[in-house]
């Protein structure tokens, strides 16, 4: 009998095989060509749009963010984006005073509902924001401050 290890191995190995063979399923090399490395390293607002070619974002009331007004742990802070708009194709989570803004994107289709719950590491209270990206190009955002505190000393 086959350990989980073992075909977990030869598994991998499978992967490597096809991918140097240009086998790979369409939507396996969609999902590894679709990583978008300038938005992940955007340090602005400004440069973030600009990697993913849109325009900036307006404020609106039918985007929402949720997440704890103080988050006693920085490492594992819950924080969850929704939108009540049609044509949603983005949800992003950005985090004002991280290293990299873009904390995670999220791509929608129409069978999806654009509401999403995730969990992001923050080295500092912030503002966190949701922003929703259509598919008309128009791009609005909500955004909720966010404070971390030291030794979970909730203070």
């Amino acid at each position: 009998m086959q350990t989980r290890r073992e075909m977990l191995s030869h598994s991998a190995r499978l992967a490597a095989m096809l991918a140097a063979a240009g086998a790979m399923p369409g939507w396996v090399q969609a999902q590894a060509g679709g990583y978008n490395s300038a938005a992940f390293a955007a340090k602005t607002m400004s440069d973030l749009m600009k990697s993913l070619g849109v325009g900036m974002p307006a404020e609106s009331k039918d985007v929402a963010i949720t997440g704890p007004d103080i988050a006693e742990n920085g490492a594992v802070v819950p924080i969850g984006a929704a939108s009540s708009l049609p044509g949603v194709k983005r949800l992003l989570v950005l985090v004002e005073k991280n290293p990299s803004l873009l904390a995670a994107m999220f791509e929608v289709t129409d069978s999806i509902e654009p509401n999403i719950s995730t969990r992001v590491k923050m080295g500092q209270s912030s503002n966190v924001y949701a922003v929703a990206m259509m598919n008309d190009g128009k791009v609005f955002f909500a955004q909720k401050e966010v404070k971390v505190t030291l030794g979970g000393c909730g203070g």
